[in-house]
């Protein structure tokens, strides 16, 4: 989305919050997948990424603009999630009964599975991302945090700044320093 219609859906959102449904519509799959991919379990991902939209939702009225686009702020959240269960190696989001009722329809028990199926079919078929991955999770946060935004999400060093709350500076030299150190995982691995 462009700056503009960031701004546009933003009013439109805090004039009527069920508008944040167009939030959840553009932006579910990526986030998604950015946290399947940290996590590598699809379980684990759809509770990190409810709990993401959850908190979203109940917050997007505090939610000022500041040149951080919705992406940007979503991508953040989910980050905050993704760092919150691995530092305490469980998650227990909040209850979705905190989900207000006219939202409850959000969830589709029959493209979940459907969905499940895919995602699990495509990750048995990537064995070097399996590999990556497996490397990447040994790695500190910080380092794991920028790879995988950068080369999973294809965002740009500004948009991993905005997401990250770090200089562009910092993010290269963290992006430099992670690569080197899983490079150097994978090659001793050979």
């Amino acid at each position: 989305m462009s700056t503009g219609e960031d701004l546009e859906l933003l009013r439109q959102i805090h004039a009527d919050k069920n508008q944040f449904a167009k939030v959840y519509d553009e932006y579910y799959k990526p986030i998604f997948g950015y946290v399947f991919r940290r996590v590598s379990d699809y379980d684990l991902a759809r509770d990190i990424t409810s709990e993401c939209f959850l908190k979203a939702f109940l917050n997007v009225h505090k939610y000022r603009w500041k040149g951080l686009s919705i992406s940007s702020w979503l991508y953040r959240i989910a980050t905050n999630e993704i760092n919150m269960y691995f530092r305490k190696n469980r998650y227990a989001p909040l209850y979705l009964s905190q989900l207000p009722e006219q939202r409850a329809d959000l969830i589709d028990p029959v493209s979940t599975s459907a969905e499940k199926a895919e995602v699990e079919r495509q990750l048995r078929e990537s064995e070097d991302f399996v590999i990556v991955q497996k490397n990447l999770s040994n790695l500190s946060m910080k380092y794991q945090e920028v790879i995988a935004l950068r080369f999973f999400e294809d965002k740009s060093i500004k948009e991993i700044s905005e997401v990250l709350d770090k200089k562009e500076g910092t993010i290269k030299s963290l992006l430099s320093r992670g690569i080197e150190k899983l490079r150097t995982a994978l090659t001793d691995k050979k």
